[in-house]
């Protein structure tokens, strides 16, 4: 009974199974009588007070898990996009153009669409980089209810791609919604990169130091304004990789990022709750701008720059030790990059603080645009691995 236990979480597929629960149970929850009890429940204040460096904030629970458990699993994967850069499938220049190309393409088309359905709306000009943003926590999820049957190569590629799309979104977050950066901790954090760097270069091979100066690193990016999640990316750069250390590291962590802290993670964000639904909010500017831009915009994005670029020879599609990914197949991937979820609604609510019906149908929006997004990417995924079955049994 324990050994198929172990094979059960030692199965990718889980990791989606998991989170695909997590996120029902929560919008069941979300829209019964239970609501109050969920929202007061993550609403819970939890303040972060360390005065002995000088250094509080106020959080609350939700807080914890968005700001504090989430740099966790940005730092699995920014260690597992470096172990790929380094000597995997992103090794060299012409392997890893393709997520980054890819992501450009996913950030400028759906921003265009959305500003082609609200020019006309000046207030809702705000929101124009919700549509824009990748969540890699519900993506992966997504693509992982495929297990080995998706190539490691393809994996890569849209974890490296939601990587560059949300370090995107945090850059437009910093310049556009940002409002009370506090430059002295942007200094202090600066510093901590280059005491890491030094390390790095030094070879220093010690393990807990890094982890020490990942930790004032997130404390001094939290306090600056800055969404604290990029230090998690920041830190998993420096981690060296001699001695096995940076394998290590990834093995060690994985399991508790899959498992436990990304199912919290959609538990605590997926809790949606739509009031006053009716059919005519569809045909608002602002849900229409953000469902089709991250639906179509998304997926044509990614498609016509990763196109533009594999057809000038710049790149290819990813390919794995067996056989090239199929188009088809890269294009089911693309899909799912629509999933744009907790970071869109993250940026929703900076652009519409102070507005709540708006901010409705923000909710609405990316609702719509992510759930079609991981309907037809998964229809199109298992379209053409039932195509390729078909070409093997020929063969």
């Amino acid at each position: 009974m324990l050994h198929r236990v172990r094979k059960i979480f030692e199965l990718e597929a889980s990791t989606g199974i998991l989170l695909m629960l997590a996120t029902i149970v929560a919008l069941i929850i979300s829209n019964s009588e239970s609501y109050r009890l969920y929202n007061q429940f993550f609403a819970i204040e939890a303040p972060l007070n360390l005065s002995i460096i000088g250094i509080s904030k106020n959080l609350t629970l939700h807080g914890w898990i968005n700001d504090g458990l989430m740099v966790i699993f940005f730092f699995l994967v920014g260690m597992e996009l470096k172990e790929e850069l380094i000597a995997g499938e992103l090794s060299s220049k012409e392997k890893a153009m393709l997520p980054v190309i890819g992501a450009c393409g996913g950030v400028i088309v759906p921003a265009l669409i959305f500003y082609f359905f609200n020019f006309n709306h000046e207030t809702n000009l705000k929101g124009f980089a919700i549509p824009t943003a990748t969540d890699i926590a519900f993506a992966y999820g997504v693509i992982c209810l495929f297990g080995n049957k998706i190539s490691k190569s393809l994996k890569v590629f849209l974890i490296s791609l939601a990587i560059f799309d949300d370090l995107n979104a945090i850059i437009i977050i910093a310049f556009f919604y940002s409002q009370n950066i506090v430059p002295i901790y942007m200094i202090f954090a600066f510093l901590i990169v280059v005491a890491l760097a030094i390390l790095n270069l030094k070879q220093h091979s010690k393990i807990f130091s890094y982890l020490i100066l990942g930790v004032l690193l997130w404390l001094m990016v939290l306090k600056s304004g800055i969404h604290a999640t990029i230090a998690g990316v920041v830190l998993a750069m420096f981690i060296p990789r001699q001695k096995n250390i940076l394998h290590g590291l990834i093995k060690k962590i994985a399991p508790t990022v899959n498992f436990l802290i990304l199912p919290i993670f959609a538990f605590a964000n997926s809790g949606v709750r739509i009031e006053e639904f009716s059919k005519e909010i569809f045909n608002t500017p602002l849900v229409l701008g953000i469902a089709i831009g991250l639906f179509i915009g998304k997926q044509l994005g990614v498609m016509l720059f990763s196109f533009i670029a594999i057809k000038l020879g710049l790149t290819h599609l990813p390919k794995s030790a067996k056989k090239e990914s199929s188009w088809l197949e890269f294009y089911g991937v693309s899909i799912l990059t629509g999933i744009g979820f907790t970071m869109s609604f993250f940026i929703g609510s900076l652009a519409f603080i102070d507005n709540v019906a708006l901010f409705d149908e923000v909710k609405i929006g990316v609702l719509a645009g992510s759930f079609l997004s991981a309907i037809f990417g998964i229809i199109i995924i298992f379209l053409s691995l039932k195509k390729d079955q078909q070409i093997s049994s020929i063969n």
